[in-house]
């Protein structure tokens, strides 16, 4: 049976509740029992799910949004110190905690699995919660994204594992206990928050640190960045910590001996303990391949059957955002993708070239934060060069204020350089237009990146099904 509730959440006000992860604990205290309050800047669907289980979601930030018995305010890194709901807690000594904190609190008395890695964390966990669930074990999970399947980002299990995308950003991960930790990949990104891969490499020894006595560290086995991180793990001495890699390097614990595409899926075959197992991913692309072997690893080392976890994880149809197909208009097919840093915008679009039966494929990419693309504004350019044509909007800020001298002029001249096909928009509306009258049938459509770019998708449908027909 899960645990009962922390004290401290029984009345937990969350600022900017309807964020990813924010919203998950919030709906795991509501379905615990929990009287959730919170606010978030707009309406949303994720909103009025919180309202469906019972919490009272305010709009908008004010002081008297914070309710008189209020037993803790949660926040995340991205809450600033003039927010008035903050001012008003600190002003009358309620207690606030870090949203890792609180997703800390209702992992304990559970077998977490906690996921991290510079790329890939939503899709393994989500692969993870799904195939667990298909397989009757009702796990707890909190994901930075919605699931396709049961179309939330979080829930309340009765069985004892527990789920959970770990961040790596703010080092909030260094706040988890897990029994199994999976550590995908290790490069240099969140730079507002680190400055050197020195610094990454520290933070992810400390999460390494962090996985209960005689736990069990999976760890990429292809990745220059991961096998650096466990070559620098076992010089310091990883005691008791079992380490299991994973990936196709003949040296891997876990080898992945075969990965069959097959339009927008694969066939993978993975080799765990003598034992070979072959199963369908649901999602193109080798590096989803990996994280669902890195699923299945992880879950073996729990103890989960690996031939029953190996048949569930076929189960696993998609997490929003992740490559997601948004619709087709006029034979040319619109695709949804949280890509943001190269490597994640270079392996999507690999993925969807692999997928694209000959036709182009072309990019609406919006840059996300000011930081990240002042460090890795070039590398994005040269990935839209693996696009036949893209089209780049202004960068989205989400948590930062603007950086002197940093725009998306930083990606296009790139890619220009790298001999791409790019054009700049800043105009919202005008970028879809400009993408839907580049498309012809047979073509992919991809809209990158992690800010507000997803809702065009249906903006570029639109556009396409209003052209005539041919």
């Amino acid at each position: 049976m899960a645990p009962g509730l922390p004290t401290a959440m029984e009345r937990p006000h969350f600022i900017g509740i309807g964020g990813a992860g924010m919203s998950g604990i919030a709906k795991i205290l509501a379905q615990r029992g929990a009287k959730v309050a919170g606010s978030d800047a707009r309406e949303s669907a994720t909103a009025e799910a919180l309202r469906a289980l019972g919490a009272t979601v305010h709009i908008g930030h004010a002081a008297g949004h914070l309710a008189a018995d209020a037993t803790a305010v949660v926040v995340s890194s991205a809450i600033r110190d003039d927010n008035p709901e903050l001012a008003a807690a600190r002003e009358r000594g309620v207690p606030v905690v870090h949203r890792s904190d609180a997703l800390a609190a209702l992992m304990e008395g559970l077998r977490p699995i906690a996921v991290a890695g510079t790329h890939g964390k939503t899709t393994t966990t989500s692969m993870l919660a799904v195939a667990l669930d298909a397989m009757g074990l009702d796990p707890s999970y909190a994901i930075g994204g919605d699931l396709d399947g049961p179309g939330t980002n979080a829930h309340h299990g009765g069985g004892e594992i527990f789920v959970a995308e770990a961040d790596e950003s703010d080092r909030s991960f260094h706040k988890y206990a897990p029994e199994v930790a999976i550590v995908l990949n290790v490069e240099l990104d969140h730079h507002a928050n680190y400055a050197s891969m020195e610094e990454i490499h520290e933070s992810f020894l400390t999460f390494a640190g962090r996985v209960r006595p005689g736990g069990t560290l999976v760890v990429g086995a292809d990745h220059r960045g991961a096998r650096e991180f466990t070559t620098r793990l076992r010089a310091r001495g990883a005691g008791d910590l079992r380490i299991t890699t994973y990936g196709e390097a003949e040296d891997a614990d876990v080898r992945i001996a075969k990965v069959l595409p097959q339009g927008l899926t694969s066939e993978v075959t993975a080799v765990l303990d003598g034992t070979q197992h072959t199963f369908t991913v649901s999602v193109p692309g080798r590096h989803y391949a990996h994280n669902a072997v890195a699923a299945l690893a992880a879950g073996a080392a729990l103890g989960v059957p690996a031939d029953a976890l190996a048949a569930a994880l076929a189960s696993y149809t998609g997490v929003n955002r992740r490559l997601q197909p948004k619709g087709e208009a006029r034979g040319v097919r619109v695709i949804d993708s949280y890509a943001h840093h190269p490597t994640e915008m270079t392996a999507d679009i690999e993925a969807i070239r692999g997928a694209a039966a000959g036709g182009r494929v072309l990019v609406l990419f919006q840059p996300h934060l000011f930081s990240r693309t002042r460090e890795l504004g070039a590398e994005m350019g040269q990935a839209l060069a693996l696009a036949d044509a893209s089209v780049v909007l202004d960068i989205y800020p989400a948590r930062e204020d603007p950086i002197p001298g940093v725009t998306s002029a930083v990606i296009t001249d790139a890619a220009l350089a790298a001999g791409a096909q790019v054009r700049p928009e800043s105009d919202k509306g005008a970028a879809a237009a400009l993408i839907a009258g580049m498309a012809e049938p047979g073509d992919l459509v991809l809209t990158m990146g992690a800010g507000d770019v997803t809702e065009l998708g249906a903006t570029v449908l639109e556009r396409l099904a209003a052209r005539p027909a041919n």
